[in-house]
This record gives structure tokens, sequence and C-alpha cells, in this order.
């Protein structure tokens, strides 16, 4: 593995038991919407990847399809299996990285859901991903967004890179649908929808760069963030309304 993707498996052993619990990760109400965004023929096989402890797997397997996770974290592949344990031969984890040569498709489809902005070559990741679907398969990209602004997005990503030293770059909504077009996608699609993040639940689960005082004076007095905007609550609290997108693609028959 580069030195990225070994700290990028470290911090996530790490951070495997508050992610799993985390509201935004865990939601069941947009794991279901995901599923749907999806859109995929009964008893797909779909390669998961970036799995984490498996909540897009579990809820892929208990909408009747049939799943391959992959993780760099170790402890995120033993939470994926014993997650979904039940669902016995139809889910399979694997530790090992998306490029790894031995990781053998065709897949019907491939999902990944806030992966991309750990990842330093977003191109290189979703050509994979395509590289291992059948014609006519599907990718699926679903990630918090950033400002089309340069100067927006810019500030947002010293925010998330102060919280996060994994974090690379968050994409704007038309740069994730470019990158698919650029991978070869066709028939692209994109759903846009809001989300809410408690800055201490998230802060807490992140590997910072700066102190959490400092990157919560930074967050309250940022000018306005598309994607990232933050209410000084009654209670002395933070909170941040975010957006993400699901980018949906086939593969070229």
């Amino acid at each position: 593995m580069s030195t990225h993707d070994q700290d990028l498996a470290l911090a996530f052993d790490d951070q495997a038991a508050k992610f799993e619990r985390a509201p935004v990760q865990s939601d069941p109400e947009a794991l279901g919407r995901l599923v749907r965004a999806a859109d995929l023929p009964a008893g797909s096989r779909i390669l998961d990847a970036g799995c984490g402890p498996g909540l897009v797997s579990e809820a892929l397997l208990a909408a009747g399809h049939r799943v391959v996770g992959v993780d760099l974290s170790a402890e995120m592949i033993a939470r994926a299996r014993k997650r979904c344990a039940a669902y016995g031969d139809r889910a399979h984890f694997e530790q090992t990285s998306l490029h790894d040569p031995e990781l053998a498709g065709p897949f019907d489809a491939a999902i990944s859901r806030y992966v991309l902005h750990h990842v330093t070559d977003p191109l290189a990741f979703v050509a994979r991903q395509l590289e291992l679907l059948r014609p006519g398969g599907v990718v699926v990209l679903s990630d918090h967004t950033s400002d089309p602004d340069p100067d927006g997005a810019a500030r947002h990503e010293a925010i998330e890179r102060a919280r996060d030293r994994t974090h690379t770059r968050n994409l704007t909504p038309g740069a994730l649908v470019d990158l698919l077009a650029r991978a070869g996608s066709v028939e692209i699609r994109l759903i846009e929808e809001e989300f809410t993040l408690d800055f201490d639940e998230w802060f807490d689960r992140g590997t910072p760069a700066a102190s959490k005082a400092s990157v919560r004076e930074r967050i309250l007095s940022a000018p306005p963030i598309r994607g990232f905007r933050p209410t000084l609550r009654d209670d002395g609290g933070v909170r941040i309304d975010c957006f993400r997108a699901i980018v949906r693609g086939v593969k070229p028959a």
C-alpha cells in the first residue's frame, strides 16, 4: 500500500466503532434511498468499494443482492463480516485495495459511499470500478460535495483537512458527473440531497491536524460555503447543513 493508504487503514481501524454509530453513516432512510437510486436488477452481484463496517452492504443484501466488499481497514472488514454474517455466502469481505489485481469481476454493479474524498486519484478509482463491471453494469458514487466557487471550495477543503488528515478533496456535484463521464460512463444521473452534521460528533471521529477549538472557530467565522453551512445552536453546539450527491452511470455495452 502507498503511505496514504497505510495512513487511511490505520485511521479507520481507530475510527471504526464511532464511524459505525455515526448518524450520517447509519441512517436507514439514507441507506434505503441509496439502494433505490442504484436501481439494480434483483440478485445483482455488487462490489462495495471501501465497504467500511458493512452498512451499505447490509442494505444491499437486505434488498436481495450479493455483495463483495473490500476495504483497507482490517477492523472495518471484521465489523462488516460480523454485521452481514446472517446472509451467508451472499456476502464476502476482503481486506484489500480496490486495485488489487486478484480482485476479479465481472460485477453487475460497483458502489462507493463517502470514499471518494479519501482517494488520491479519483479517476483511477472510478475507472477501476468500471473495469470490473460487465458491459451494461452500473457504477454508483455517493459523497458529500463542495462549493462550485473556487474560493468557497478552498475554504471547505482547509476545514476538512484540519479535521481529518486522511481527507484529500471534495468534488462539486458537476465534477462528480464529469468524473463518471471521463471514466467512460454513459446514461449519467445525479441526485442531490441535504444532510446535517453535529460538529462535535463529526470532529470526534476524525484524525485532526488542528485543535477542536480552532476548527470550530474557523467553521463559524468562514464566509458562506455551499454544502457546508454552520449554525450556532442555542445550546452552544454547532449544526452543519451539507449536501451529498448520488451519481449513477452505466458501462457502455
